[in-house]
């Protein structure tokens, strides 16, 4: 019955009340210790902190070089193409339809990877050297959006 519902056992806690005298277990120092920066209000320290002690991270070497202005791109290969009909066109909609694209970081490329076996118009930013060629032979055409 909905009057005889309760939550389970050690789902539910009741909140320490600190800082209200010795009986209630929390008195005085409130669970904090007696010394130290973590007594004090406010003295936690962030993360990766170990006491004056050089961090770990800043202990690592440094390696390599982090390029921010680098541009990703969503990968298709010729091979993918080949599931559009013959004659159609070729868009970054079409491909995130089709689901061969999943996730259109600065835009698309177009690898030379596989054998396309139909005349498409592919629309891309970007495409491999191979890519272009196999699309033109095929009576195909290249546009770099």
């Amino acid at each position: 019955m909905l009057n005889q519902l309760a939550p389970v056992a050690g789902a539910r806690h009741t909140r320490k009340r600190v800082g209200r005298g010795i009986g209630s277990g929390l008195g005085k120092t409130s669970g904090r210790g007696e010394n130290g920066q973590n007594k004090r209000s406010g003295g936690l320290t962030r993360p990766g902190f170990e006491g004056g002690q050089i961090p770990f991270f800043q202990r690592l070497p440094k390696r390599g070089f982090k390029n921010v202005n680098r541009k990703e791109y969503a990968i298709v290969n010729l091979s993918d193409l080949n599931l559009f009909e013959e004659g159609s066109v070729v868009t970054v909609e079409e491909l995130y339809k089709m689901g061969l694209v999943k996730k259109v970081f600065d835009g698309v490329k177009v690898l030379g990877n596989g054998k396309l076996e139909k005349k498409l118009t592919v629309k891309a930013n970007k495409f491999s050297e191979s890519a272009k060629n196999a699309i033109t032979s095929l009576g195909g055409s290249v546009e770099e959006i």
